[in-house]
């Protein structure tokens, strides 16, 4: 019998224009609101009032510790970007109202202690289809000192509400639309696959994976296409839902070291690296039940499918980003302190780790 637990977002609203619901969902949590985007500030006009924060690449400890500052005195934070955003707001939100400093509560570089207080109330709009952040209960933080990137984790820290609109991936550019649905994807594949997958996981990831497999391509080739944009965005959502319950696996490993030290996009290293992890998982897996089905939604193959489909949309090899063979020994012993090695479905073994890189370079 399984025994298992399940938590995810207070609240979902998906579909075209339900951004225009974001002011009211504000307003009945109070008046002071700080808006996180991207660089360009002004580009969405919602909440004219609010105090506006940029971040302008994948989170640091630095922008964390500034934000937190300004949420100290507001009643809400909100979100609209892509998972960088996301993950940021999710972060500033929570340590708004934590006792301790960041280093008390971040995996990996710091104590990994759980929050002591309830983070502000705390609403995602994602703008891209890609990590799921608006249903993760963790935000992944890089610190330039230590050269990674490291989570801040608690299941208090799933927002309040997502609100997940089509329309604002309209002007997606195909190359994110390639790299964050491969990351969708990737996410679903691995929280299929990992030793904490449980039936509710199961059930999100197998649509996850189906949605993705008819619609990335269709997505990446015209991003006006919003039947296609609806599957990616509900695959980017069930991934995120997976993932939080679920864990992930040795691509997500091996991502956070990669992050830490070469300025390179975290859905590319994902879509670089998972037809490389999952050939090695699948030699090494006792059971290949799950494998075997994954096969049966890819054409067959999956490996051959996934190495077919990174090319055809574009997605560049580990090395477009400066790592080169030089950099495995390092990036292997550090992906396998990483957190989410912890969930992968086989142990893999130092060599077999390089390994994995050098055939992804």
């Amino acid at each position: 019998m399984n025994r298992f637990e399940f938590a995810t977002t207070q609240r979902i609203v998906f579909g075209c224009g339900v951004v225009s619901e974001l002011e009211g969902l504000c307003a009945a949590i109070g008046p002071r609101v700080l808006l996180l985007t991207g660089s360009d500030t002004h580009r969405f006009p919602w909440l004219p009032s609010a105090k506006r924060f940029a971040i302008s690449a994948e989170p640091t400890v630095g922008d964390v510790e500034r934000g937190m500052t300004l949420a100290k005195e507001v009643d809400v934070v909100v979100a609209i970007g892509g998972g960088s955003v996301v993950d940021a707001g999710k972060a500033i939100a929570a340590m708004a109202t934590q006792p301790g400093d960041l280093m008390r509560y971040i995996e990996v570089i710091g104590e990994g202690k759980a929050l002591d207080a309830a983070p502000l109330p705390f609403i995602a709009v994602p703008t891209t289809a890609g990590t799921g952040a608006e249903a993760t209960r963790n935000a992944v933080i890089a610190s330039e000192m230590h050269r990674v990137k490291a989570s801040l984790r608690h299941v208090s820290m799933l927002p309040r509400v997502a609100l997940i609109d089509l329309e604002l991936a309209r002007g997606v550019p195909p190359a994110v639309t390639a790299a964050s649905g491969m990351d969708a994807l990737t996410q679903c594949l691995e929280a299929f696959v990992s030793s904490r997958a449980q039936p509710m996981t199961d059930a999100l990831c197998v649509d996850g994976i189906q949605r993705a497999v008819r619609s990335l391509e269709k997505a990446f080739l015209d991003g006006n296409d919003l039947d296609a944009r609806e599957d990616m965005a509900l695959c980017a959502l069930y991934s995120g839902m997976a993932l939080a319950n679920a864990g992930l696996g040795a691509v997500h490993g091996f991502a956070a070291p990669i992050g830490g030290m070469f300025h390179a996009p975290h859905g590319a290293v994902c879509a670089a690296l998972l037809a490389s992890v999952w050939a090695a998982n699948a030699k090494r897996v006792t059971h290949r039940e799950k494998f075997d089905r994954v096969d049966a939604m890819l054409g067959g193959d999956a490996v051959a499918w996934l190495r077919e489909m990174t090319s055809r949309i574009g997605i560049p090899k580990l090395s477009a980003w400066g790592i080169a063979e030089g950099d495995l020994d390092e990036i292997a012993r550090k992906a396998a302190a990483a957190s989410s090695m912890k969930a992968n479905p086989a142990p893999l073994s130092h060599a077999e780790l390089v390994e994995i890189l050098r055939e992804a370079l």
